[in-house]
Formats: C-alpha cells, sequence, structure tokens
C-alpha cells in the first residue's frame, strides 16, 4: 500500500469508522511498579516529562484505579497517509472544532486514529465523512 502525502487526497480518502471498546488516557509515574506491566497492555504509550501516558481499554483502567471519568472511543481515518503530508490534521481538528467536539490524535505507521468522548463518536464520524466527500467533490 502506498502513502497517500497529498493534502486533498489525504482528506478525501479517509474512511472513518470508529472501533469497538472504551478508552481512558491515563499516566503512570516511570517508577511506578505498575510502569512496565501497564506499557505492554496499552493500546498506545508516550513518554513524557512526568511519567507515561497510557490508553488503556476500560477493564484494565478500572481494574488499575486509574481515572474514568472520560471514556473515549478511537476512530480510525484508514487512509494510508504519508508521515510527512501536510494537512490532514489541520481538517480533521477543524472540522471537529466547528462542531466543539474534542478529540487526541494519534498517529500511527499506516493511519492516523482519533479518540473523542464515546458518547459523540457517531457525530465525530459523520463529520469527518462529510469532510472527506467534500475534498473529493474539489
Amino acid at each position: 500500500m502506498t502513502a497517500v502525502r497529498e493534502t486533498n487526497a489525504m482528506i478525501a480518502g479517509m474512511a472513518p469508522v470508529a472501533l469497538s471498546g472504551r478508552w481512558h488516557f491515563c499516566t503512570v509515574a516511570a517508577d511506578d511498579p505498575r510502569c512496565d506491566r501497564l506499557r505492554l497492555i496499552a493500546r498506545a504509550t508516550l513518554a513524557e516529562t512526568e511519567g507515561w501516558s497510557l490508553i488503556l481499554d476500560e477493564a484494565a483502567a478500572v481494574a488499575e484505579g486509574m481515572t474514568t471519568d472520560m471514556p473515549m472511543t478511537q476512530i480510525s481515518l484508514e487512509v494510508h497517509s504519508a508521515l510527512d503530508g501536510i494537512g490532514l490534521t489541520a481538517a480533521i481538528s477543524k472540522a471537529l472544532t466547528e462542531a466543539e467536539l474534542p478529540c487526541n490524535i494519534v498517529a500511527g505507521y499506516h493511519h492516523d486514529h482519533i479518540f473523542v468522548p464515546s458518547g459523540r463518536a457517531d457525530e465525530a464520524v459523520a463529520l469527518l465523512r462529510a469532510r472527506a466527500k467534500e475534498a473529493g467533490a474539489m
């Protein structure tokens, strides 16, 4: 699969789909005895100065006593966006900002993923599909 680099093609190529599960953004100190184990089961991790940021599924977050006050749904954009592509993140942010819909974006090697409050996942998917359709009409 060849990565899409051109801005409009990336946006038009989005085929957002909400994945199953509820996810929580959590944090654990690097010296916490649970750190290595939690990093292995996390959906994604990021080392920060304050410790590790983890995206944990709901069961793991609850079992570990983590904060679970903002359950998120993962939406995969499904377009194979180039790592050096420009504009996809801006287009996503603009569409969701206009709807006052918070999101957290995580870029993977093949695809970009957004995490939105679970109660608004269907709305986010619809907005992003409309934005992709609009870009395809250009």
